[in-house]
């Protein structure tokens, strides 16, 4: 069963699904927080991973970051990765106080962008028992590096003057500066190489297109971004379990392979062959053994103290 929450963060107000399983539970249950990719909503892959896993017998929340999807806070498309672990957060405070829930047996689950969120988040916050992640991405590591990691340095640099021009535009009055996400067509998708294809071809067509998800972001949030490192407390999260899941075709994979080599363990990457990294989104080949891998390991792990 779909509930539609909210919940406060931040002085904001969070939007968000509460899926619940069938039937009567014997007492409360484990809980899974999940987070959204980079531009996503809670309507694409947080919420279908979210369904899926309540059809497993936990009780999940996909929610809209701030300033995105249905939830509070303006300027809108702004991506503050600070914002976003602490919308994580928020949302594991709301799930400690849903009677359905077991407030002891919380998990966090990220994919892309949420990914590296839910590893920041949890790090600090220890009523995050275990931690999953789905095509896990470091965005600062994205837009510093590029998502195959060889991105030219001056790509950065010049996004980093495009935003200090965009706050000296907005100081005078000349409103938001945004910039588009994705290309208008195809062909130019096609041009801008295989990750940007994938992105185009997940968010911008009728496979997972949907009227909220971001189409633009705020050039303020560039320099939030840059100086980010989701990886950096990862030593803090032992000896809470994690996974990782990943598609061995994935341009993206070797930022699951670095935060799988910085964390301390105990730990586990799951590779799913033939997968690319929005592959795990929504195709069912890949989603299901990635869901199958999930729900196993948070039961293990999100299993009843006694």
């Amino acid at each position: 069963m779909r509930t539609d929450v909210s919940f406060p963060g931040a002085g904001l107000k969070l939007a968000g699904h509460l899926y619940t399983p069938d039937g009567d539970a014997a007492g409360a249950r484990p809980a899974i927080v999940v987070g959204h990719p980079g531009s996503g909503v809670k309507e694409q892959a947080a919420g279908l991973y979210a369904r899926r896993l309540a059809e497993r017998g936990f009780v999940t929340l996909a929610f809209d970051a701030a300033h995105q999807g249905e939830s509070e806070g303006e300027p809108r498309g702004l991506e503050d990765p600070g914002r976003r672990v602490e919308d994580l957060k928020a949302a594991v405070s709301f799930l400690t106080t849903r009677e359905e829930v077991d407030p002891g047996r919380i998990g966090a689950l990220g994919i892309c962008a949420s990914g590296g969120y839910a590893l920041a988040a949890a790090a600090t916050d220890q009523r995050v028992r275990a931690v999953g992640t789905v095509s896990a991405v470091d965005i600062a590591r994205q837009f510093r590096v590029g998502a195959d990691g060889t991105q030219d340095p001056a790509v950065i640099q010049g996004m980093l003057e495009a935003a200090a021009a965009a706050r000296t535009a907005e100081a005078r009055g000349e409103g938001v500066q945004s910039f588009t996400l994705f290309p208008d067509t195809e062909e130019e998708a096609r041009r801008g190489g295989p990750h940007v294809y994938e992105g185009w071809e997940y968010y911008r067509t009728p496979r997972a297109h949907h009227p909220r998800s971001a189409t633009s972001m705020t050039w303020t949030s560039i320099d939030h971004i840059a100086s980010f490192d989701a990886f950096s407390a990862l030593a803090l999260l032992a000896p809470r379990p994690l996974l990782m899941i990943a598609g061995r075709e994935a341009v993206t994979s070797w930022m699951s392979v670095e935060a799988f080599q910085k964390a301390p363990g105990p730990k586990e990457l799951l590779w799913i062959d033939g997968a690319m990294h929005t592959d795990l989104y929504d195709k069912d080949a890949y989603v299901t053994p990635a869901v199958a891998g999930l729900a196993d390991f948070f039961r293990t792990h999100l299993a009843d103290a006694e």
